[in-house]
């Protein structure tokens, strides 16, 4: 480098404490053994983590989020979300998650610039949908930091409505239900109710 070249100044996440006692909300497939294994994600990779950085989780601050993500879910196939019967395999697990856990701020703009992002998150200045590889390397850096996760703007919604966690357990961590697991009939349009689901039937 030049003695006349700017450095070029390295990230540093805006962390966040996320709200103790909140319950979160996993999208899970009734067929999956323990949808609250944070080790899947590590090995086949997703927007927030490379396979091999580490366990990560993917969860909904709401219902209505995670609603959203049933569309993410299927997008390439010929399946349109309305056309889903009730009895879809798509269940929704009530989370719960340690306390004082520290994240990445990726929801405001103050937050997504310091990871290298661009403001108008989950979209380009153009309007293209912002790709996994920025996404990946700001979760990198969050973990280089000491945070447990990133916390987002929904990529599900066109215009980030909404907020969804990647969250990197501490060694030993564990995520826990924290109430009825519902059916895919009792979530996907409205207020969830109804009769719990058996995991293990």
């Amino acid at each position: 480098m030049s003695p006349t070249t700017p450095a070029v100044a390295a990230r540093r996440p805006h962390p966040t404490t996320l709200p103790d006692a909140h319950r979160w909300w996993r999208v899970a497939d009734l067929a999956w053994d323990d949808p609250l294994d944070p080790t899947w994600a590590d090995r086949v990779g997703g927007r927030w983590n490379t396979p091999g950085d580490g366990p990560t989780l993917y969860l909904n601050l709401d219902v209505e989020t995670a609603r959203a993500q049933i569309s993410r879910l299927l997008e390439g196939s010929p399946i349109d979300p309305e056309d889903l019967r009730d009895d879809a395999p798509y269940i929704l697990v009530p989370v719960a998650l340690p306390s004082r856990q520290r994240v990445a701020d990726a929801t405001t703009d103050t937050g997504l610039v310091a990871l290298g992002l661009p403001r108008t998150y989950p979209l380009t200045a153009r309007g293209h949908g912002v790709r996994w590889a920025p996404c990946r390397t700001a979760a990198r850096t969050s973990r280089s930091a000491g945070l447990r996760g990133v916390l987002s703007r929904c990529a599900a919604t066109s215009d980030g409505h909404g907020r969804e966690l990647a969250w990197f357990p501490a060694r030993g961590a564990r995520a826990r239900t924290d109430g009825v697991v519902l059916a895919f009939a009792q979530w996907r349009h409205g207020t969830p109710q109804g009769s719990s689901v058996d995991l293990d039937s």
